[in-house]
């Protein structure tokens, strides 16, 4: 199961995004789930020879800051690039010369999971307030373009907007904390 679906998942972005290089001018900034496919699709890209010139930049949260504003800035040698982000590149860090977002339409959350008591790091379809999000990082600075990895029956389908995080947090360190703090009520907080 799982790991097929990611590989094929690795080989239709780099597919999709071999495409929208040769046909479009400017940078592409690449949505993926996680730093293992950010990995996978970086080695995919590197092998290709359609891609002449082009310099391929992963952007996840545990990059060492070097290599992130390698890919937050132009180029200095004025090559092209491909950003391969996580959800780290939604909404904060402006990369300068995106044209083009290639989204794969996933996300990696923790999940809490009641039963276990355990909290696990899943992959799930992004929604539609995120997708928003990530069409909106293309050319910020001129026209863009954005190609979502998904059918329009999928679309029907897709949240309108993200589960709140408090809602599937484990939150049992926090009360343990309130209690040790003297609170035996959390309501005695609103």
């Amino acid at each position: 199961g799982g790991d097929t679906e990611l590989s094929s998942l690795a080989e239709m972005v780099c597919k999709q995004v071999t495409e929208v290089y040769e046909k479009h001018e400017g940078d592409v900034l690449v949505f993926l789930p996680g730093e293992g496919d950010i990995h996978k699709c970086t080695a995919l890209l590197s092998q290709s020879s359609r891609l002449k010139g082009c310099k391929l930049h992963p952007l996840f949260g545990m990059l060492p800051m070097n290599k992130q504003m390698a890919a937050l800035m132009p180029d200095r040698e004025g090559n092209r690039k491909i950003v391969l982000a996580t959800s780290i590149a939604e909404t904060s860090l402006t990369i300068e010369g995106i044209t083009v977002v290639v989204d794969s339409g996933f996300v990696k959350t923790q999940r809490f999971d009641p039963k276990s008591g355990l909290s696990r790091l899943e992959t799930i379809q992004i929604s539609n307030d995120v997708a928003d999000q990530r069409t909106g990082r293309a050319g910020r600075l001129t026209s863009g373009h954005c190609y979502r990895m998904w059918s329009k029956a999928t679309q029907s389908r897709i949240k309108e907007h993200r589960t709140p995080e408090i809602l599937e947090a484990d939150l049992s360190s926090l009360v343990l904390d309130l209690y040790l703090w003297g609170t035996k009520n959390p309501n005695e907080l609103i």
